[in-house]
């Protein structure tokens, strides 16, 4: 009901004690899901429906949290039917938390804080592989190690960019 109704913090918090107080129950899976649901609403703002804003540009602490509760879902209950919706959210969460941080990375630059952008870029590549950020996160890292005239570590980083993202428009300058 309170999921319904648009209040997605008192949905996780009915969910949380009906989990505690009914571990053993035959829908506790729908539990996991719905927290969630409810967290993963809370990362969509009013206004990114309402003017399409970018959601991976928004603070990410509730799609952290809902990337959470969806994993243990998966864990607690793989073949539950809700598992793979919740895995489908998942997959774009975290690319939404990989552009996020192609984001901070990008504003970095801006600023002339050029090593910050790099260590954004370096931690995209290490912790979100096989998501889209990865090419953009190599592309800053090739600019930034540029700027900071380590052109060692440019000249791999822009390697590593050309051998898996031939495309990718930071190529065609």
């Amino acid at each position: 009901a309170y999921y319904k109704d648009s209040e997605p913090e008192s949905a996780i918090v009915a969910a949380d004690r009906f989990i505690k107080l009914h571990p053993n129950h035959d829908n506790i899976d729908y539990m996991y899901y719905l927290r969630g649901l409810a967290s993963y609403d809370l990362s969509e703002s009013f206004m990114q429906s309402l003017f399409d804003v970018d959601p991976s540009q928004h603070d990410p602490k509730s799609a952290r949290r809902a990337f959470e509760y969806f994993a243990q879902l998966l864990k607690k209950y793989p073949k539950s039917r809700y598992s793979k919706d919740a895995l489908q959210r998942m997959t774009l969460i975290r690319n939404n938390l990989a552009q996020y941080e192609v984001h901070v990375a990008k504003y970095y630059m801006r600023r002339g804080a050029y090593l910050a952008a790099a260590n954004r870029g370096k931690y995209v590549v290490a912790n979100y592989q096989r998501t889209p950020a990865v090419a953009d996160a190599l592309a800053i890292m090739t600019d930034a190690y540029t700027k900071l005239g380590m052109a060692d570590l440019a000249n791999d980083t822009k390697r590593v960019l050309e051998m898996n993202h031939p495309d990718h428009k930071s190529l065609k300058k």
